[in-house]
């Protein structure tokens, strides 16, 4: 089935998430839902110094029973999550576990760190234990197509299988380039999405000194993380994995599988400008692609999960984005920032926020930007989402993901309905 374009149609047929919550996919979505956030102060076990720091970390998540011990033994935990999500996805989509011929399958994996914790345990055994051998597994584990890989020989997937590494907009961009290969017919199905563990002790300090993460006591610590709010103090940490099983509408519904939404646009863009300053321009060029490529009218759109860190200047960037590009709608848009529930998960960010996108769109909730009750006044003009949503009949939304180094991703959904 081609859409308006001739192109192919990709549906959504599975959703996999690895999140702090524990449970099942509605249980997450219900959480997500209700405003509860999964910010805790997490304190590094290793660390060599006294690390407390507001972050988001999968404490329920155990790989040993999620993928047996051979794998954990050979995978770093960027990878486990990233397999433990794909393993939900791919028995959400009602695909078969048994072995078959899947040469048109595929992987778009999406990291913006890769193996951090490997990395991290070398330079601990040889600078800090003074061993002088590094494990034999240590490239296989860090490299950043790990986790596809082993998502591509778990299930004998046998066309491309890909890594796309674009910091902040990492998996958004793996998701849209898998849509694009099912559009022009390179593959039918593509387990796409994407995995980060960040919480080691370099990388926390590293974001620390950067002076942009959100402090908070072991009492206020929940709350830490308030995109879009007067006074907002900074990101939150998160590690955590999603994966999408995009397909070819006309495999879907010969297989009778379930289709949650349609993801009908694709827009990326580069600010050109600054490293790590977003540029409203640049945004606007990512937002309209993506429109332009779902043919949609700005008033089509029903919800935003806006990529929303609680930064500075990341936010009100973001929302002058909304404001000058929907014009007139953008007063009744509603946008909503769920990073500050599930925190920021860097180069995963954008697959969980495309999966609670679709799943916004599949049941007609919206969730709320979580702890907002004053917005500041640089990022008014939009119709902010303080509590959940629900009855809404959502015909298309977007899920934005701006990235330092100026790469912009975003993706257009549309209901199957």
């Amino acid at each position: 089935m081609t859409n308006l374009f001739g192109r192919r149609r990709v549906a959504v047929t599975g959703l996999g998430v690895v999140n702090p919550f524990g449970g099942n996919l509605q249980d997450y979505f219900d959480r997500i839902m209700a405003g509860e956030s999964a910010v805790r102060i997490y304190r590094h076990p290793q660390s060599p110094c006294p690390l407390a720091q507001c972050a988001v970390h999968c404490t329920d998540f155990d790989p040993a029973v999620a993928l047996g011990l051979p794998l954990t033994g050979i995978t770093d935990r960027y990878s486990q999550l990233g397999l433990a999500a794909a393993f939900s996805a791919w028995n959400d989509a009602g695909l078969p576990t048994e072995p078959g011929d899947r040469q048109t399958f595929g992987v778009s994996w999406g990291t913006g760190a890769g193996g951090t914790q490997t990395l991290e345990q070398g330079y601990t055994d040889f600078y800090a234990k003074g061993r002088d051998r590094a494990s034999p597994l240590s490239v296989v584990m860090a490299m950043n197509n790990a986790a596809a890989s082993h998502i591509a020989i778990k299930f004998g997937l046998g066309a491309a299988c890909l890594t796309y590494s674009v910091a902040c907009a990492s998996a958004s961009v793996a998701i849209g380039e898998a849509f694009r290969r099912i559009q022009r017919g390179e593959a039918d199905v593509v387990v796409a999405g994407g995995s980060e563990a960040p919480l080691s002790f370099s990388i926390m300090r590293a974001w620390e000194a950067m002076r942009v993460v959100a402090q908070g006591t072991d009492e206020t610590a929940y709350r830490a993380c308030r995109p879009f709010q007067a006074g907002r103090g900074g990101l939150v940490l998160a590690e955590g994995g999603a994966a999408l099983i995009l397909e070819d509408w006309t495999h879907a519904e010969a297989r009778g599988a379930r289709i949650y939404a349609e993801l009908a646009g694709y827009g990326q863009s580069c600010d050109h400008s600054h490293l790590v300053r977003p540029s409203v321009p640049g945004q606007m060029r990512a937002l309209q692609a993506a429109l332009d490529d779902a043919g949609l009218a700005a008033a089509d759109v029903g919800y935003v999960n806006a990529h929303g860190t609680a930064t500075r200047e990341g936010d009100p960037a973001e929302i002058e984005a909304l404001r000058n590009l929907f014009g007139e709608h953008a007063a009744a848009l509603p946008v909503s920032a769920t990073k500050s529930m599930h925190g920021h998960a860097l180069g995963a960010s954008g697959a969980i926020e495309a999966l609670i996108t679709v799943m916004a769109i599949k049941q007609g909730r919206i969730p709320p930007t979580a702890h907002l009750d004053e917005v500041a006044p640089d990022c008014a003009g939009v119709a902010h989402v303080m509590s959940g949503l629900s009855g809404v009949e959502l015909r298309a939304a977007l899920s934005s993901s701006f990235a330092f180094g100026g790469s912009n991703a975003v993706l257009a959904f549309k209901s199957a309905v």
